[in-house]
């Protein structure tokens, strides 16, 4: 059978966060770390975290859209994030922290900027929505110890303070768009 999929790239903050909340949906094969957004090619976790680079730490969800649509990982993507901090997520603070779309298609683009035209500040605290939208340009894989964060490392501190509240809200607000047995192990 062959399955058409579509990719989306996301950056809300530390990119362990957004990994964990996107890898337990229906419909996503893949949920992949790294850095994008930048001009510095192949930068490592060091350089990004310097802020010379550019480039946002981000996700690279590839999606079944037949099963979950861009809208649906849209919705997932501001209710799991503060879209109001200008490139801040919490204690996360700098550009690499940034919320941010990469669409990789005219579509996406045009959904994106839809979707955020329509989002009401005062669901945020009344503040402003401060999400980019930028056009997708290349993808860094993150080293392999940022691989599959959450689900390895959920006993360490940043998992319990700051990942499993929103794996929480992810939880309530949406257990119906989760995989069978998503968060069962932790």
């Amino acid at each position: 059978m062959n399955m058409e999929t579509s990719v989306a790239v996301f950056g809300g903050g530390c990119f362990w966060c957004v990994e964990a909340v996107f890898q337990s949906l229906k419909g996503v094969i893949s949920v992949t770390s790294g850095y994008s957004g930048g001009h510095v090619p192949n930068p490592s976790y060091q350089l990004v975290c310097s802020e010379t680079t550019g480039h946002a730490e981000v996700a690279r969800i590839e999606y079944e859209p037949h099963t979950i649509s861009f809208e649906d990982l849209l919705t997932i993507f501001f209710a799991t994030h503060d879209p109001t901090t200008l490139n801040r997520q919490g204690a996360d603070v700098g550009a690499r922290y940034r919320s941010v779309i990469l669409y990789t298609t005219d579509e996406q683009q045009s959904t994106a900027s839809d979707y955020i035209s329509n989002l009401d500040p005062r669901e945020y605290g009344g503040n402003p929505i401060v999400t980019t939208l930028e056009k997708f340009d290349v993808f860094y894989e993150a080293e392999d110890y940022h691989k599959n964060y959450y689900l390895s490392n959920p006993e360490q501190m940043y998992c319990q303070f700051v990942i499993n509240p929103k794996v929480a809200k992810l939880q309530s607000k949406f257990g119906n768009k989760l995989k069978s047995g998503a968060f069962s192990s932790i």
